[in-house]
């Protein structure tokens, strides 16, 4: 399963690529204004830097609802680089898009998706990911991890090469869970990836490793 981490935070995106986990990086206008990045040119600029620390894939994602916008920017989009996948919501005129992108050779991640129905049409129209949203549905008191092993089961049946990318993961449990669910990527903030690396039995054996070795040297030393 690939790990993408799901920040405009060039702090962050270092961080995971220093770890030797990250495969990708996917981001939102939401994800853009919380590190002040604003207006088109100093968001692709952004992209541009994103691009420079990882050479996994990158999901820009598109403003425009409309199909001859989002044709526009996604065509700008993968100018920024060669790792540069498109995002694209999903609504019927994004799926318009994706055909399109499909056809002219972009690649692309179909976003905020939320039920199986929707995976079968990003997957028709050939999108590359396809982004169901788990932590939101947990929210609404659905099960998230359902609809991804749903989408799993769709997809491997159809013979769909969409990849499952798995979003709005928020704890490590989630990875876990969409790991066993079928998952072929997950996104989330780079806490959610650090508290894997937590369990108080590591610290306790740590702890006791480095007490034993501390004693077995001052014995030799004595």
């Amino acid at each position: 399963m690939k790990f993408f981490i799901d920040t405009a935070n060039l702090d962050d995106i270092r961080e995971a690529e220093s770890l030797g986990i990250l495969d990708g990086v996917t981001t939102n206008p939401s994800l853009m204004a919380k590190e002040n990045i604003s207006g088109e040119e100093n968001v692709r600029d952004h992209y541009a830097k994103i691009c420079q620390i990882t050479d996994g894939d990158v999901s820009a994602e598109v403003i425009s609802t409309d199909l001859e916008g989002m044709k526009r920017e996604a065509s700008e989009l993968v100018k920024i680089a060669d790792n540069i996948v498109v995002k694209i919501p999903m609504i019927r005129e994004g799926v318009k898009a994706l055909a399109w992108c499909t056809e002219n050779g972009i690649r692309t991640n179909c976003t905020l998706v939320f039920s199986p129905g929707q995976a079968i049409l990003a997957a028709k129209a050939g999108a590359t990911y396809v982004s169901p949203f788990i932590g939101r549905i947990d929210d609404i008191g659905w099960e998230g991890m359902t609809l991804i092993a749903d989408i799993a089961e769709i997809y491997a049946i159809q013979g769909f090469e969409t990849q499952i990318l798995a979003a709005s993961i928020r704890s490590g449990k989630h990875i876990v869970e969409a790991a066993k669910a079928g998952a072929d990527v997950v996104t989330c903030p780079l806490s959610s990836y650090d508290s894997l690396f937590k369990h108080p039995l590591t610290d306790i054996g740590l702890e006791k490793f480095l007490a034993d070795h501390k004693k077995a040297q001052s014995v030799a030393a004595s």
